[in-house]
C-alpha cells in the first residue's frame, strides 16, 4: 500500500489546508468499529486504580512482556521467566529488549524526528546481528515512502491513534527500510505513535502480546495483505492491529491485578 499523503514532502499540510488524507481508512469494511473496540479496552485499562499512583510498575512489566512478544512475532519464542532472570542471550531478544527499554525517552522525538528516531531503534535493534556500518542506514528503496511515511507521523489526523499506529507498523513491516530487525523496528514505531497521539499514555498496555495471541502465522498473513495494497488487505491488517491492541490492553489490566495482589 502506499501511504496516502503527497510522498516527497518535508513537512505535512495544514489541516485546515484539505480533507485528512487518512480519513477514507473509516470507511473500509470493519475499521471503524474495531477502532473503537480498541480506545474502550485501553479506556478501560487506564481506568484500573493503579494507574494512579503506580502505572510505573505496570509499564516497566509492559516493556518486557512486550520486547518478549515481539521477539517471539520474529521467530524466538523464550520463555518469560527466563527473560526476567537475563538468562537469555539470543540476539534478537536482546535487541527487542534494548528497544522496549528505550521508547520512553523517544517519544517526543519520535513526531518531531521520526527519522532520527528510526534510525536509534535500528540501532538498537539490529546491534547484534547487522555489520556496523548498516546501522541505522535505511536502503536506497525506501527513501520516497519513508518520506511520505514521516508525513504521517509528523501530521495531525482526525482518526483514531489506533489506525495510524497500524499504518505505520504496517507500513515498515511491509518496506523493510534496513533489512534486519525491520519486525522489532515497526512493532515499536507503533507502540511509539500510540504513546505519543494519547491512545495509551502511560505505556501499559501490551499491543505486542495481542498481536502474538492472535498468532504468528495471522499476523504474517494480514502483512502480506496489507503490502499487496488492496482495500481489503489493508483493511484486514488494520483489524487485526485494533485487535491486537484491544488485547494487549488486557494484558495490561493482567498485569496491574497481579500487581495489586503481590
Amino acid at each position: 500500500m502506499s501511504i496516502p499523503v503527497r510522498p516527497g514532502a518535508a513537512r505535512p499540510a495544514a489541516a485546515s489546508a484539505g480533507p485528512d488524507p487518512l480519513a477514507p481508512l473509516l470507511d473500509l469494511p470493519g475499521v471503524r468499529d474495531a477502532a473503537e473496540a480498541a480506545r474502550s479496552g485501553i479506556d478501560r485499562l487506564l481506568a484500573h486504580r493503579l494507574m494512579r499512583n503506580r502505572s510505573a510498575e505496570v509499564s516497566s512489566e509492559s516493556a518486557l512482556r512486550g520486547a518478549r512478544a515481539s521477539a517471539a512475532l520474529d521467530g524466538v519464542d523464550v520463555p518469560l521467566a527466563d527473560l526476567r532472570a537475563g538468562s537469555v542471550d539470543d540476539p534478537v531478544v536482546q535487541g527487542s529488549l534494548r528497544v522496549s527499554v528505550g521508547l520512553g525517552s523517544m517519544v517526543d522525538t519520535w513526531a518531531k524526528a521520526p527519522g532520527q528516531v528510526l534510525a536509534r531503534l535500528h540501532v538498537l535493534a539490529a546491534a547484534d546481528v547487522a555489520d556496523r556500518a548498516d546501522l541505522g542506514r535505511p536502503g536506497p528503496h525506501a527513501g520516497p515512502r519513508l518520506n511520505g511515511l514521516f508525513q504521517v507521523v509528523t501530521g495531525t489526523s482526525t482518526v483514531p491513534a489506533v489506525l495510524v499506529a497500524g499504518l505505520v507498523h504496517g507500513e515498515l513491516a511491509a518496506l523493510a527500510p534496513f533489512g534486519t530487525a525491520d519486525g522489532v523496528v515497526a512493532r515499536a514505531a507503533g507502540r511509539l505513535t500510540t504513546i505519543g497521539r494519547g491512545l495509551d499514555p502511560k505505556a501499559v498496555s501490551v499491543p505486542e502480546v495481542g498481536f502474538a495471541e492472535l498468532g504468528v502465522d495471522a499476523y504474517r498473513e494480514r502483512l502480506a495483505g496489507y503490502a499487496a495494497g488492496g482495500p481489503e488487505g489493508v483493511a484486514a491488517w488494520l483489524v487485526h492491529c485494533c485487535r491486537a491492541t484491544e488485547l494487549g490492553a488486557r494484558e495490561g489490566l493482567a498485569i496491574a491485578e497481579a500487581i495489586l495482589r503481590g
